[in-house]
């Protein structure tokens, strides 16, 4: 592992803090950067996923992915804990907290939003992240390119009614520009860049290929430090100005995070899916589809509602956690 890789906790927590510093700082810039946005989906930080997962998108070997059929564990085992488990879970905890534990210090009002923003991530799965969390643990590119595609094939048709469902109302509209949008920036587009970026490579020499990725793996990093900061920098008023909200609201969603994770990990062992194909599948359904869940808040529940709020804290809370359940998935990988 290079420097990047070894340190990125660090990496990330200097940009936590650089984001929230930067963002009291120079609240004007970081204004400009959030209304650079079409259909909810920021184009600043949509270049820096891509940044993230362009490098991942180039080790798909197209030969590989038509035998993931055969293998089929893994991607039941996502699909089992992604629209089964995950949606029903967030809206227990969100209920639990919001109406019990936490009920003396929010107002029942505020105590709907947050439970509401909640079910709204946990029906929304994440998609361009876990390109990223796949090449953290070294997890099979091929497979989860598989993972990522069927899962996002089922949120098209799955989101509006388990979301309907679970927030008792009939007028959940998706926002198909933000789902579609998404889809094609974080998985379309990369994806054929990396076709097309590998074909090149393969065609000038054996290592052109490993070369050319072992030199984008720190930019793979910078990426994902570069959206901490944005992301942290475009919230760092509402972090300082509600801090025991967004800890309330965090401590449902971080239980959330490592139960679906401990969940999905028993299954995989159940399973005996090799490590990795298991990292992978456990990790997509910790993480969320965040600009799907923070499009649907605000449309349903207005901007500055407490739905909007709770997706937002999911989207501060993710990185962190993300990156302990990737350490754990390290740390917990056969010997050679």
């Amino acid at each position: 592992m290079g420097l990047f890789e070894r340190y990125l906790s660090v990496w990330v927590g200097l940009g936590i803090l650089a984001g929230v510093g930067l963002g009291l700082l120079v609240p004007p810039v970081f204004q400009a950067v959030s209304a650079m946005e079409y259909a909810q989906v920021n184009l600043v930080v949509a270049v820096f996923i891509w940044v993230m997962i362009y490098p991942m998108m180039i080790q798909i070997d197209w030969s590989a992915v038509r035998n993931v059929g055969k293998k089929p564990q893994g991607l039941m085992l996502t699909l089992v804990v992604n629209w089964l488990i995950k949606p029903f879970t967030m809206a227990a905890l969100g209920v639990l907290f919001f109406q019990y534990i936490f009920a003396p210090w929010v107002d029942p009002q505020s105590a709907s939003e947050y439970i509401a923003g909640m079910i709204l991530l946990g029906v929304a799965p994440c998609t361009a992240m876990v390109f990223v969390w796949s090449q953290l643990v070294k997890g099979d590119a091929n497979y989860t390119l598989v993972q990522v595609s069927i899962n996002d094939i089922i949120m098209v048709f799955a989101f509006a009614p388990i979301a309907a469902f679970l927030l008792g109302v009939t007028n959940v509209t998706v926002p198909w520009e933000t789902l579609l949008l998404a889809t094609v920036l974080y998985v379309v587009l990369p994806l054929i860049a990396g076709m097309l970026t590998r074909q090149w490579l393969l065609k000038r020499s054996r290592d052109a290929l490993p070369a050319f990725v072992a030199a984008l793996k720190p930019w793979s990093v910078i990426g994902l430090i570069a959206t901490v900061v944005l992301l942290f920098g475009f919230q760092a008023e509402t972090i300082i100005r509600q801090p025991l909200v967004i800890l309330l609201i965090a401590v449902p969603l971080v239980l959330q995070s490592y139960g679906i994770f401990f969940i999905a990990w028993w299954g995989a062992r159940w399973l005996k899916l090799p490590h990795n194909v298991a990292g992978p599948a456990c990790l997509i359904g910790t993480s969320n589809f965040f600009e799907l869940a923070v499009a649907v808040a605000i449309s349903l529940f207005g901007l500055n509602s407490g739905a909007a709020l709770a997706t937002v804290v999911g989207v501060l809370v993710e990185v962190p956690v993300m990156l302990s359940l990737v350490a754990l998935v390290n740390r917990w990988r056969p010997a050679a």
